[in-house]
């Protein structure tokens, strides 16, 4: 059975990503990239569906990790009662090929180590051809791709599983690395795992003193930044929201979707957190990246898109996979991408407004997307739409994204020289005054979900972050006394009243932290502050957080670590910081 979603860490090199687990199995990994098919998928199936597990052979009397400061190398520290084992995993930075490296050095005593590789490539469906290929390397290869294990360490085979069990006395070490290739190729050049070792933090430690981020929690904040920076697709500038698929919002039940593509708005997010903390480069290469995915056309834009900018993103299920912790289905692509939502019109404009104002080039490329987007968003804002939370089948007129295509339209407005400026200011007011009329409930005293609705929804919040209210306006905070009644259990917000008390899901983490900055836009600062600790207090042992928190059994659910509350966590941090 896989571990809790908490007990696992991250490492990465800006192409794909692995985790790996507390008790040292690395139970997922797609590759070569982010939304290839996994090859390590014991996290969503079981150890005969891939994983590569290095751990002491005897029990441990604790075992504690930690990442290098300023970087994304994992330290595990393994204590036996005969001796202490440290494993250090890590991803160098791509050039070529990607690799993983597994360094275990005996700190204390005698430690015995145990090794066990299991390559299953198609998302644990295909059994490779597996043996030696050369000299102190093993290779696993199956349909497209083959990787290598090269070691000083021997290895035996056994049902096209590697292993190898052996003592380490204290100061001695073994190096493992993982490589992949594709099956044309020729076998890739070997690394020294040292020197990549001394690269791989060099490249942390450069990329983490560009941030100009001075505010409360340095370094919480700062291992949001890195885990954002890890989840860029470095040879596009696409951002994923997750590296994940299928980790259920709900234990047992079918909320298991797919997160490594490219959401318009979570990466829009993500560009506002890193420009806001000095990290220009990536805002760059998103705004080329949004412009060679979307095209000359944004009648045909999409909320989502492959981390090349592919449109093409079929959602089937994966039927020899059990799910993690028997959550089925599992789910390759993503059926949402399908979707009209109209808020992402208003984020997109939004970044690059706030890329305009920080200095970032743009040529006529972009102008023309912000005003097509805007002459479109006013051809289109009042047709009902899918929301935020791309509930399937639930076309509404969104509170949340009627404001953001209000948004798009005052963007347009006051950016784009154009000679439609008249329709457009004519159909943002009229939209700004159906959004107060219909989208406020009196009786409940709260924006709601939808226009003429009941229903709470904690989306609403964002509305001042978008500036369409002022923090001041009555509404804004009785809407955010309404949350803090109806839709929060002990400091956990929810995105929505669950229509069936007995399938209620768990928080939503990045509702928790936006209620943070409106109990700070409010002029709460304590209350906002000692909120912002508990969540911050939430973060697993190695500063990771998941899409969702269940507090009543004290445990992430949904995909991780999840973007969309890293940044939150960033800009809950900011709001607190600019008081």
């Amino acid at each position: 059975m896989a571990l809790k979603i908490e007990d696992y860490a991250l490492i990465g090199d800006c192409e794909t990503a692995a985790l790996v687990g507390i008790d040292g199995s690395i139970d997922w990994l797609c590759w070569p990239d982010f939304s290839s098919p996994a090859c390590f998928a014991a996290l969503i199936g079981t150890k005969r569906n891939g994983r590569w597990y290095v751990a002491p052979k005897q029990s441990c009397k604790s075992v504690t990790r930690q990442y290098r400061d300023h970087t994304l190398i994992l330290e595990t520290r393994f204590e036996t009662a005969s001796g202490v084992l440290l494993l250090i995993d890590f991803m160098p930075v791509r050039e070529t090929h990607s690799d993983i490296v597994r360094i275990v050095k005996c700190l204390e005593g005698t430690v015995t180590v145990q090794i066990e590789l299991c390559v299953r490539f198609d998302y644990g469906r295909t059994t490779p051809w597996t043996g030696t290929r050369e000299r102190n390397g093993w290779a696993a290869a199956a349909g497209t791709g083959v990787v290598y294990l090269r070691t000083q360490q021997p290895m035996q085979t056994k049902n096209d599983i590697a292993s190898a069990e052996f003592v380490l006395t204290k100061e001695q070490q073994r190096v493992f690395v993982l490589t992949y290739t594709d099956a044309q190729e020729t076998p890739p050049r070997r690394i020294n795992a040292n020197l990549a070792l001394r690269e791989t933090e060099q490249f942390w430690l450069k990329w983490c003193a560009s941030s100009n981020y001075d505010g409360i929690s340095r370094g919480v904040v700062e291992r949001s930044l890195i885990t954002l920076k890890a989840l860029t697709y470095r040879p596009s500038g696409g951002i994923v929201a997750a590296p994940t698929t299928s980790l259920p919002e709900r234990m047992g039940a079918d909320r298991n979707w797919d997160y490594r593509y490219c959401w318009l708005r979570d990466a829009a997010f993500t560009l506002e957190s890193l420009l806001s903390t000095g990290y220009r480069d990536e805002a760059r290469a998103w705004q080329e990246w949004l412009l060679q995915a979307v095209g000359s056309d944004v009648r045909s834009m999409q909320i989502m898109y492959g981390m090349h900018g592919e449109r093409h993103l079929p959602e089937c299920e994966l039927p020899w996979l059990h799910g993690y912790r028997k959550s089925q289905p599992v789910r390759f692509g993503n059926a949402a991408s399908e979707q009209l939502q109209l808020d992402v019109y208003g984020e997109v404009a939004d970044a690059i407004v706030k890329m305009k104002c920080a200095g970032i080039h743009s040529d006529q490329r972009v102008s023309h997307l912000l005003c097509s987007l805007t002459d479109y968003v006013a051809s289109i804002c009042h047709l009902p739409a899918s929301g935020l939370w791309e509930q399937r089948n639930r076309v509404k007129h969104y509170t949340y994204s009627k404001a953001m295509a209000w948004l798009a339209l005052n963007h347009g407005i006051e950016h784009v020289q154009a000679g439609n400026t008249a329709r457009w200011k004519a159909i943002r007011d009229r939209l700004y005054r159906q959004i107060c009329r219909r989208g406020f409930n009196r009786k409940l005293g709260s924006f709601v979900q939808s226009f003429d609705s009941d229903v709470l929804d904690a989306s609403v919040l964002l509305l001042p972050f978008a500036g369409f209210l002022p923090f001041s306006d009555e509404r804004v905070r009785s809407t955010i006394d309404t949350v803090l009644r109806k839709l929060t259990k002990n400091g956990f917000v929810y995105r929505f009243a669950p229509r069936d008390q007995k399938q209620s899901e768990s928080s939503f983490v990045a509702c928790s932290f936006w209620m943070v900055q409106s109990l700070a836009g409010i002029g709460r600062r304590s209350a906002a502050e000692r909120l912002f600790q508990k969540l911050i207090s939430r973060c697993n042992d190695v500063g990771l957080i998941a899409e969702e928190y269940d507090p009543d059994n004290r445990r992430f659910m949904g995909n991780f670590p999840q973007a969309l509350s890293h940044i939150a966590l960033i800009n809950a941090a900011r709001a607190l910081s600019s008081q």
